[in-house]
């Protein structure tokens, strides 16, 4: 058993320096893709600048981890207890973000273990997916606010359903004695419709009279920073 233990203590992934050299090499060169990828996908607010430099430095780092790991099981139960206490609290501005983030450290274990092919192979795949889907946007949602005397509620609604019939979905009913506030939920598109009515649904409902506000909120899936 002793001799056992000896022997997995003393295996070695240790490589030559040109081999240890183009594992970096080849990562970094494939996170330019990644980085480039990363930067059409992603436009105004959702783009990040240091996101994207950091998924480079973490394709190159992941693939100099694994490059020392190699074969060396000592070494990689030390790396699992040693990142085992990371926590990493970053808000993630977009779903597709994750997706980067575990492209950049997979490029990274392959390129670090030698296994160009697959990354490169893959990498391209993934590259051509996103480039064609990578610019979809969820349509925003439009939330309508209405703020009124309690005596207009079912003149307001009247008017909502008027200009947008069942698509604007109602989420948020308040009311006091005196007064009722609703938040309505539809897609832009439902709201541009109401453009082509001769007068705006904003004017309309103030033509009720007792209504204290309308306000018109967008409303998206995407984190701004």
């Amino acid at each position: 058993m002793k001799e056992f233990l000896a022997g997995l203590l003393e295996e070695s992934g240790s490589l030559s320096a040109e081999a240890v050299i183009l594992h970096i090499i080849v990562s970094a060169l494939i996170s330019i893709g990644i980085y480039i990828s990363y930067w059409y996908t992603h436009t105004g607010t959702a783009y990040s600048r240091k996101f994207n430099v950091s998924l480079v430095t973490l394709t190159v780092l992941t693939g100099t981890v694994m490059t020392v790991i190699g074969n060396n099981i000592a070494l990689s139960l030390g790396m699992v207890g040693a990142l085992s206490i990371v926590r990493f609290r970053t808000a993630i501005k977009d779903s597709r973000d994750t997706t980067y983030i575990f492209w950049a450290i997979i490029v990274g274990i392959c390129c670090g273990v030698g296994d160009y092919l697959v990354a490169g192979v893959g990498s391209a795949v993934v590259f051509v997916v996103l480039l064609i889907m990578g610019r979809v946007r969820n349509e925003n949602r439009i939330l309508l606010i209405i703020r009124a005397r309690r005596s207009k509620e079912t003149g307001i609604e009247s008017v909502v359903f008027d200009y947008f019939s069942k698509r604007a979905l109602l989420k948020v009913k308040n009311t006091t004695e005196d007064s009722v506030e609703f938040i309505y939920e539809m897609p832009r598109s439902a709201y541009n419709l109401s453009y082509k009515r001769e007068q705006g649904v904003t004017q309309k409902l103030y033509d009720l009279g007792g209504v204290e506000y309308v306000n018109v909120v967008t409303q998206s899936d995407e984190i701004s920073g």
